[in-house]
């Protein structure tokens, strides 16, 4: 039986007799597994009228609420959960979780200690500890939380791109390399390791190293809008001012609106003599000026002084 006839089924349980509840607890959570998360909401909030000390229909409205971004209701239900069950693992996680969402990041710090105390090998724990340790900018807390992380499972990509990009923020671009290329080894499509590996060769002046990183990397991911406009950037210093047009222009055909993208096409072409088209783009820019990170006012005299 696939799981939306299980529902159908389930549903008329419940028409059938409104006080089924096993039916209706079976039925949210299925609905929540398909992503009905509107329809489970109703359901468990039903369910947990009727049902005041159940510590998994708490849990479940946890999630789902999760699911919807409510992470304000989510906070509140897992801790009614952990209320009813105050050793309740998965929701002193999940709400570890939830306060990392809502920037309660002490609170997040406390629930993944109470975790290790429990299990100490618990390597999703060291990773959020360390997540929650590299947003608050405390690197050096985050480095040893992702590399306990990595001392239990050496296969978690993100702990060492994580690591990574604090190596990077510190100005250790070596070993920020080193650690970005162990995620490819790993993870060979993984985009955001190639970029990483581009911008360290950018700053480094390997230009065609930068290239071919920038390359693999709009390659793997189309949408990265940043990788188009340092390619472009480094395309037109390199004197290949048409390839610098065909990449902008097939980032504002690829990527989102932005202000910064239109700008830069309007520079590029303007660079390459293109005046009409150099206007369209700087227009379009003053159109998405919210998305600016130059002054507007640098734009409008741009366009002034086209010719």
């Amino acid at each position: 039986m696939s799981k939306f006839d299980k529902i159908e089924e389930l549903q008329r349980l419940i028409k059938e007799d409104s006080s089924n509840f096993q039916a209706r607890r079976q039925l949210a959570v299925l609905l929540m597994d398909c992503g009905f998360n509107e329809e489970a909401l109703g359901h468990l909030l039903y369910l947990s009228k009727n049902f005041e000390y159940d510590e998994g229909i708490f849990y479940n409205l946890g999630i789902v609420y999760e699911k919807m971004k409510k992470f304000g209701k989510a906070k509140e239900a897992y801790l009614k959960a952990i209320e009813i069950e105050p050793e309740s693992p998965d929701s002193i996680y999940n709400l570890g979780l939830v306060y990392i969402e809502l920037k309660e990041y002490e609170y997040a710090i406390e629930c993944f200690n109470k975790i290790l105390e429990n299990d100490p090998d618990d390597s999703n724990t060291y990773f959020n500890l360390g997540l929650v340790y590299f947003k608050q900018k405390n690197y050096l807390a985050a480095i040893e939380n992702f590399q306990r992380t990595i001392d239990i499972n050496d296969e978690d990509i993100y702990a060492h791109f994580y690591i990574g990009n604090i190596f990077k923020e510190l100005g250790d671009l070596e070993s920020a390399r080193e650690k970005f290329n162990k995620v490819l080894e790993l993870s060979p499509d993984y985009s955001w390791a190639y970029y990483n590996l581009a911008v360290i060769d950018y700053e480094e002046g390997n230009i065609e190293s930068a290239i071919f990183n920038l390359q693999k990397t709009i390659e793997l991911n189309p949408l990265d809008s940043e990788a188009y406009k340092i390619l472009s950037k480094i395309l037109l210093a390199n004197g290949e001012s048409s390839q610098a047009c065909g990449t902008i222009q097939e980032a504002l055909t690829r990527c989102e609106e932005s202000g910064d993208l239109y700008y830069l096409a309007a520079r590029i072409f303007k660079d390459n003599q293109d005046f009409d088209t150099a206007q369209n783009y700087y227009n379009q820019a003053l159109k998405n000026f919210k998305t600016l990170s130059v002054p507007v006012n640098l734009v409008k005299n741009e366009l002034n002084n086209l010719h």
